[in-house]
């Protein structure tokens, strides 16, 4: 398989995959329909049940009774009804993760209805389709007081059908906007649905028995080890405990003076994708394979690379005393539950 595909099995659960030259990149699984959790992106209308003025922050409750901590939501009061969007998973025993700046996203543009203003992603270089797609955000807003960021997948894209998109997040917003009582006011977007939204490929395959076809199965029942094999003969350990993600790098039978060299830096290549498919987030602490410290900087370098492609936020902390490298990732998916064909 040569090039960028989606795969996209329709379930259930829906399952969608990135894949590209024949590996998968990303991975997405729908949670189960009986899951009472709420997700990502969702949109609730929750009751402030305790201002947290220093953190600019309030303690809420969503609908069924479920805490909630709403950052970024000055101004309100206790009682109040505020407008929150999901965005990260709840730790066991923990409030859900929510933010009073919703966000209404599409795949050419997100609408910021709480920040004014039109801006286009910095990943557009050319000036001329800057300047294009900021005249459509403009026009489109027509004076609304809210703001949008123009997507680089708008490059290129007609007019007309940058507009019809945006329009119809407008209609969204204004429709939670209109208020009413406490509960969920916008459902998340499905593993498809966020797959197509968000990943660039040259095809798309969907149908049942897509990941067959693909063969995409062993890779992913090999996220049941912790163990990832890696180029060079190394292999390191990934594996969540109830504190942080460890992960633990070997050189296996390589016994040369430049094994741990290897061992390190392929790991660092592979880590944001490890963690990507397996759905883990949280605080990471990563056991380098034994190196001297300068070599830290080439391995450094080779994380923050492969990070500058990553879609979750992580944040590279630093070394240890012990030497372990410290990140901290955002949990923005649920971890995956490795899962086969029925058969």
């Amino acid at each position: 398989m040569k090039g960028r595909l989606i795969a996209i099995e329709p379930g259930p659960p829906i399952m969608a995959a990135l894949v590209v030259e024949g590996r998968i990149e990303d991975l997405l699984i729908e949670p189960p329909a009986d899951e009472e959790a709420p997700r990502i992106e969702e949109i609730h209308r929750v009751r402030v049940r305790r201002v947290l003025g220093s953190q600019g922050a309030a303690l809420v409750k969503l609908a069924g009774g479920v805490d909630g901590y709403l950052r970024e939501a000055p101004g309100v009061a206790e009682g109040d009804l505020a407008l929150a969007e999901v965005t990260g998973f709840a730790e066991r025993g923990k409030a859900v993760p929510l933010t009073a700046r919703r966000l209404h996203r599409g795949r050419f543009a997100i609408l910021t209805p709480l920040a004014e203003g039109v801006n286009v992603a910095r990943a557009v270089k050319d000036r001329e389709e800057r300047a294009r797609l900021c005249a459509i955000g403009e026009a489109a807003l027509e004076g609304a007081k809210a703001g949008l960021i123009l997507r680089s997948a708008a490059v290129g894209a007609d007019e007309a059908e940058i507009r019809a998109e945006i329009e119809a997040l407008m209609a969204r917003e204004a429709a939670l906007a209109a208020g009413g009582p406490p509960g969920r006011l916008a459902a998340a977007p499905d593993a498809a649905a966020r797959a197509l939204r968000e990943w660039d490929a040259e095809d798309v395959i969907r149908e049942p028995g897509a990941f067959d076809r693909l063969g995409l199965w062993d890779e992913i029942d090999r996220l049941r080890s912790p163990r990832v094999d890696l180029t060079g003969g190394g292999w390191m350990a990934v594996e969540p405990t109830a504190a942080l993600i460890a992960v633990d790098v070997n050189t296996g039978g390589d016994l040369s003076n430049a094994a741990a060299a290897r061992a390190n830096l392929a790991a660092a290549a592979d880590l944001p994708r490890q963690l990507r498919i397996r759905g883990l987030g949280g605080q990471i602490a990563v056991d380098f394979a034994p190196m001297r410290k300068t070599d830290r900087k080439a391995v450094e370098s080779a994380l923050r690379q492969a990070l500058s492609t990553d879609p979750v936020r992580t944040t590279v902390a630093g070394w240890t005393p012990l030497g372990h490298l410290e990140l901290s990732r955002k949990r923005e998916r649920r971890e995956t539950a490795p899962l086969t064909p029925d058969v």
